[in-house]
């Protein structure tokens, strides 16, 4: 939406530092095999701001296998890592008013050269922070059929677990209209070899992204086996 050849935004490596106009993320300790361990975030826009300050207390994860990540039946893939340990503190300021705030926060990247498979529909991309510093990355690509579906346990200290399709349940439990769509916004989810049965709860179902791609996303609560909180994105609805 805007180009680095006037400055509007940027991406620089080492130390890495990515904005687009007033929003940016700068690596807080540079150079190194960890140079996104700890990053600083602001951003500003007419009614808000923030200033937020990250530091990974977990390494980087490798989904799929070793980053590879399939997608379909048919071999739709992407390469795809995560940084789900990041523990946050920061100030966001709204209509003038500053709030102190603290939580957790994952880190994303992922990239390809292959769309969906031609009968996938869109997604539901599930990532739960466990009261016990375990987590869980599991998606589900919906098709004509039962779905896609990709899963990886992240223990507390790191160690990794791919989940089959079979050894990981998703089930939507309650819907709500959601800007003239009807979606699932609460999910019960289960994790029989690592005894969880979990359910999520929107902190607001009306988490809709009038975006160039519209989708849903937004923190939830899980209550269950486990407590914690975490995030929800489902697109193709």
């Amino acid at each position: 939406m805007d180009r680095g050849g006037v400055g509007q935004a940027d991406v620089e490596t080492t130390p890495f530092r990515a904005w687009i106009d007033d929003w940016q993320a700068i690596a807080a300790d540079g150079i190194g095999s960890n140079a996104i361990g700890k990053l600083s975030l602001s951003a500003d826009g007419p009614d808000f701001s923030y200033d937020l300050h990250l530091k990974a207390d977990g390494p980087l994860v490798l989904q799929g296998d070793k980053g590879f990540s399939v997608k379909s039946a048919a071999g739709q893939a992407s390469y795809y890592y995560s940084q789900p340990f990041y523990e946050v503190s920061g100030v966001i300021t709204i209509s003038g008013a500053p709030v102190d705030v603290t939580g957790k926060a994952w880190l994303d990247r992922e990239w390809s050269s292959q769309p969906l498979a031609s009968n996938q529909t869109g997604w539901e991309w599930f990532s739960p922070h466990m009261d016990s510093g375990d987590k869980l990355m599991a998606f589900r690509l919906r098709d004509s059929k039962d779905g896609f579906i990709s899963a990886n346990w992240i223990s507390a200290n790191g160690q990794t677990t791919p989940l089959s399709k079979g050894e990981v349940q998703l089930e939507p439990i309650r819907e709500a209209m959601v800007n003239g769509h009807q979606m699932p916004v609460e999910w019960r989810i289960r994790v029989p070899a690592k005894s969880l049965d979990i359910k999520t709860k929107p902190l607001n179902d009306q988490s809709w992204m009038a975006t160039s791609t519209p989708y849903w996303e937004g923190p939830i609560h899980i209550e269950g086996t486990t407590s914690g909180v975490g995030y929800l994105e489902m697109t193709g609805y």
